[in-house]
């Protein structure tokens, strides 16, 4: 960072669709560290309807905010910045530049995650974005390929591509080539392939999403489209609501920042189920519903071996005041070499990570659940992905070349056992998924 950038941050009221100034943001270098402050506006805090941006670091209050993590980013902005994905979009527009970090927050389309906006001007934009009701997406399945390349097409940039891609949508998260679209009242991220995949992801992830539904969670709609010979999928977004106006946004927070916790390896111990559910228990509106769900997820991750189970793929949201534990989203089951054990990306059980019944059940206390309902919760979701995972892939139409492809990802051998956790060879991924 070279020097002091600031910017306005807008938050959209539970009900409204239009944003409101909600306060002020600056990054600072101090003595070589960035240190992040945040401010609300008086006029917000004295609105009667006036919200929490999140409720960890920036709780409603008539104070300023530091801080030093993330590089002096406060979780709720970072969760509404583009991920690695939408940063590469944004670098291809940007040749010959390296863009700052603050650059990656304000250069990003309004198609953010949760409620959140940006801009250098204290009077928000006045135009709610809508999306786009009409998306051709072949053309921009071709411009992902070229943006990921990092080649022009003959006459034609991959700058062009990428500002196409970038006014479509592409801060929704995540490190797969996606985009943002309307269909009728509804907004859909629309995953797109990649060349590389090693199997159909769009149909496999959808499978897996029918799965989960089949298990008891809570998932976002899906429907995969067909494009030429390739496949992409369309999740419904459960932060964005229409209601004749516009779209009415959520609040969303994820559990990295619930956590506090860094997306460094090096903060690891904080990546954990057992204290994110000590979050969820704390803000939730139903704990008890939340905290159940949560568990029979982390169950789900291990019998399928969703190893990409970090925090940014979980969050908690708020249509209203209330927090609730968001849907389930980026399921993707990762086949690996080790049969007798597998880790998780979270701590799942006081055993560490290790993804068996013994170490998932023994956390049962911090998930408000007793030892029966825990092992009992966990035996369902096992039967249920044993029984149905096949079919379920079948149903959507993956090929029986990919399901070989993906079949040693479910229901692994060591999976059920009794012992908290046995010594030997950690799980390691032979996929690269997102």
């Amino acid at each position: 960072m070279t020097s002091e950038r600031e910017c306005f941050v807008y938050i959209t009221l539970p009900g409204d669709t239009a944003f409101t100034t909600g306060g002020r943001f600056r990054v600072s270098n101090r003595s070589g560290v960035p240190v992040g402050e945040f401010v609300y506006g008086r006029r917000y805090r004295e609105r009667p309807d006036a919200v929490e941006i999140d409720p960890v670091e920036l709780r409603l209050a008539d104070r300023p905010f530091e801080t030093t993590r993330l590089g002096g980013f406060f979780g709720a902005i970072r969760d509404a910045m583009p991920d690695s994905w939408g940063r590469l979009v944004i670098e291809r527009r940007m040749p010959g530049r390296v863009p700052e970090e603050f650059d990656y927050l304000t250069e990003g389309p309004d198609d953010r995650i949760g409620a959140l906006g940006f801009g250098l001007s204290v009077d928000p934009p006045s135009t709610p974005w809508r999306g786009n009701a009409a998306v051709d997406l072949a053309d921009l399945q071709r411009s992902a390929d070229r943006v990921v390349a990092g080649r022009p097409a003959p006459g034609d940039p991959a700058a062009r591509h990428a500002e196409e891609l970038l006014r479509l949508g592409t801060s929704v998260g995540g490190a797969r080539p996606k985009t943002v679209v309307r269909d009728g009242d509804d907004l859909w991220i629309a995953k797109l392939s990649r060349p590389n995949d090693r199997w159909n992801e769009p149909r496999v992830e959808h499978g897996l999403l029918a799965l989960a539904r089949a298990c008891g969670l809570t998932v976002p709609d899906s429907r995969p489209v067909s494009v030429g010979d390739r496949d992409v999928l369309l999740v419904r977004r459960f932060d964005r609501h229409w209601n004749g106006a516009g779209f009415r946004r959520s609040r969303m927070a994820s559990a990295l920042t619930l956590l506090r916790a860094d997306e460094a390896v090096t903060d690891r111990r904080r990546w954990s189920y057992l204290l994110l559910a000590d979050e969820v228990r704390r803000l939730s509106g139903n704990p008890e519903v939340d905290l159940r769900e949560l568990f029979a997820r982390m169950c789900f991750n291990a019998a399928v071996s969703n190893l990409d189970d970090h925090p940014r793929n979980h969050a908690v949201v708020a249509d209203e005041r209330a927090w609730r534990l968001s849907p389930a989203y980026d399921l993707t089951p990762a086949p690996v070499v080790a049969r007798d054990r597998r880790d998780l990306a979270m701590i799942c059980g006081p055993y560490g990570r290790v993804a068996n019944r013994g170490n998932l059940v023994a956390g049962h206390g911090r998930f408000l659940l007793t030892q029966a309902d825990a092992s009992t919760l966990f035996d369902d979701v096992v039967a249920t992905v044993r029984s149905r995972w096949r079919e379920a892939m079948r149903r959507v139409g993956v090929s029986r070349q990919d399901r070989a492809w993906i079949a040693g990802a479910f229901v692994y051998d060591g999976l059920t056992r009794r012992e908290p956790a046995r010594p030997g060879s950690s799980s390691r991924a032979w996929t690269d998924h997102a």
